[in-house]
């Protein structure tokens, strides 16, 4: 799996094409909510979360990446956001808990996984029945930015992996210019 590590001026560049914040509050995190953030790399989505959900809740980082990991954890530390848990390994092997959390995301990395049914098999288990898993990506065409087309997935075929992994995908839509945004539930 690709590592996702950034500058300060790469996330400034890339907040002016993607807002976490608004992702996250349309996928519906709260206050309160627990978060896993599969592939979180050094915490584009996942400290944007940890403010949204606060001190009640919880946001589970998982990445195979040890320096992006420390980066965000030390990230975490300096903002005082101590609802931060961070897991070391690959996304196929790991599974938090089962049943225990309101988001599963993927943020622009379901493309990179060696096994994406079984990291999705793995969100499953760990959503609660009300849960929601959210695949956020890159558009398949060519872009000015991101991997070239023939590595990403088209939005059809991310939900179709959600089917194969035994989720109902609820919505399939455009997240920006450049990203689609597929969510599902945990379903039977």
């Amino acid at each position: 799996m690709m590592h996702h590590r950034h500058s300060p001026e790469d996330e400034a560049a890339r907040r002016r094409w993607q807002h976490p914040e608004s992702i996250l509050e349309e996928i519906g995190l709260a206050p309160g909510g627990t978060f896993v953030d599969v592939g979180c790399g050094d915490g584009f989505f996942a400290l944007p979360a940890a403010r949204i959900v606060g001190p009640r809740g919880r946001v589970c980082g998982i990445d195979i990446d040890a320096e992006a990991l420390d980066l965000l954890r030390e990230k975490a530390y300096s903002e005082r956001l101590d609802n931060v848990i961070l897991r070391k390994g690959m996304a196929e092997e790991i599974v938090l808990c089962d049943g225990c959390t309101d988001i599963v995301f993927f943020g622009i990395d379901l493309h990179d996984f060696v096994d994406p049914v079984r990291v999705l098999r793995n969100a499953k288990r760990m959503a609660r029945s009300t849960g929601v898993v959210v695949d956020v990506d890159w558009k398949k065409e060519p872009l000015p930015l991101g991997p070239p087309p023939a590595k990403k997935f088209s939005p059809e075929h991310a939900a179709s992996l959600m089917v194969e992994a035994g989720l109902e995908v609820r919505t399939v839509a455009e997240a920006g210019p450049y990203h689609y945004i597929v969510t599902a539930m945990p379903g039977r």
